[in-house]
């Protein structure tokens, strides 16, 4: 009895040192990410016209990924009816990189790969090239410590680098 109670011991330290190892591996860093954390409101301007909206970014399953929740409320304009967008990214570590994956009410997934300025001021989501479709790149532009711009631009199918303005905009950190 003595024996098989050392053992079970045994195997609960093993699976919590385990656990404990896996756990310490894979923290994720998210302090590049630190000034897009918040709720954000702010007015916009583009192809598809004046829109106000408000995003999110929030941590989520204990700080491993970081989720953006977004809507965009665009008036009745040109005999266009009144519409929302609504949309919601997932930014996740993946071995050295960050990617995020985007999701909207008009049925757009998009992957992102996600890199910095130099000077650490602009997040740069862009999506991966394919010769068949557009390309997008969403930027994000620290301007204090409550104040961001942002620009969404895409690029035609087969010219994956020449990205045009889509829409733009000013957003500010709601307290």
């Amino acid at each position: 009895m003595q024996n098989r109670t050392a053992k079970i011991f045994l195997i609960v330290v093993l699976i919590g040192a385990v656990n404990n190892l896996f756990s310490q591996s894979t923290k994720s860093d998210w302090s590049s990410f630190q000034f897009l954390i918040g709720e954000w409101v702010g007015e916009g301007s583009g192809a598809p016209g004046e829109a106000k909206g408000a995003f999110t970014f929030s941590y989520d399953l204990q700080n491993q990924i970081l989720v953006r929740k977004n809507y965009a409320e665009y008036p009745a304009q040109n005999g266009r009816p009144a519409f929302r967008h609504d949309d919601l990214m997932i930014v996740y570590h993946e071995g050295n990189s960050t990617k995020a994956v985007y999701f909207d009410n008009e049925g757009h997934i998009i992957n992102y790969a996600i890199n910095f300025s130099k000077d650490s001021l602009a997040t740069i989501f862009t999506s991966e090239p394919n010769p068949a479709s557009p390309r997008f790149r969403f930027t994000y532009y620290k301007s204090g410590n409550e104040k961001m711009k942002f620009s969404f631009d895409i690029a035609p199918p087969g010219k994956p680098e020449e990205f045009s303005k889509y829409i733009d905009g000013v957003v500010k950190k709601k307290i």
